[in-house]
């Protein structure tokens, strides 16, 4: 192995060393307001759309399933509910809930091809730096004619605009929300790291109209959120403005 080579696994090996730290460091406080308003909203938001594309016989993969909540409300609509997460101090929590739950990476999935028959992740690919390898491992334990659900990052959304504006946010004691690689994308960059068998067929939209997540806990407003946020989802055209974009894709098959 030549010296570039080398230098290319040392830094994998750092970076995934670092964001299975930030992700054990942020367990601790990950669920402390996700049962409730803005938070329980969007994974309600979620599980709805992904059920669509779900039956009683799907074997469904998680890729990034953290302590399993979206996981937990999504195994009822499935005949097999499997979750993949880098870090065990979020699968400890799914372990809890008795989830189907195993330790790996994005990039190296500990599973066969042509596993499942829908292959899901949310908030996750947008930390990927090896992102064209993700979505090629995504794909491969994707049985010909499954789903692909993919969440991104938007670079065409109010989210996006606000992040870039907003000072680092803590969510540890030692960590901050900048501490990760973090990405966005637009529609055509995300087209551009499907494999070549893998079309999308859709794209939903999440947080379209939501400025920040504390508006949800208003009276009034928030209930007003959350109605225009379900229609804003499927609408087409304001949906591709979602702060993060819900890619619908297919394999071929």
């Amino acid at each position: 192995m030549d010296s570039v080579a080398k230098d290319e696994v040392q830094t994998k090996a750092v970076t995934k060393l670092r964001n299975k730290h930030y992700y054990d460091e942020f367990s601790a406080t990950y669920e402390r307001h996700r049962h409730e308003g803005y938070h329980a909203f969007i994974d309600e938001l979620t599980t709805e759309l992904v059920s669509r594309y779900m039956n009683s016989e799907t074997r469904l993969l998680e890729a990034g399933c953290g302590t399993g909540l979206i996981l937990n409300r999504l195994r009822p609509h499935a005949k097999v509910a499997v979750g993949v997460d880098l870090s065990s101090g979020m699968l400890r929590r799914a372990v809890s809930r008795s989830l189907q739950v195993v330790q790996g990476s994005v990039n190296e999935l500990p599973f066969a091809d042509a596993t499942f028959d829908v292959v899901c992740s949310f908030k996750v690919l947008a930390h990927v730096e090896q992102i064209d390898l993700a979505m090629r491992e995504l794909s491969r334990v994707l049985r010909p004619g499954g789903y692909l659900l993919a969440e991104f990052y938007n670079t065409l959304s109010l989210r996006y605009l606000i992040k870039r504006l907003k000072r680092p946010t803590a969510i540890s004691h030692d960590v901050n929300d900048e501490a990760v690689y973090t990405r966005y994308d637009s529609l055509p960059q995300i087209r551009s790291y499907l494999p070549s068998d893998v079309q999308i067929q859709t794209v939903h939209g999440i947080r379209v109209v939501t400025p920040f997540s504390q508006a949800h806990r208003w009276p009034v407003i928030g209930p007003a959120l959350r109605m225009v946020e379900r229609q804003a989802a499927v609408l087409p055209g304001i949906r591709r403005l979602g702060g993060f974009l819900l890619v619908v894709a297919r394999k071929d098959g």
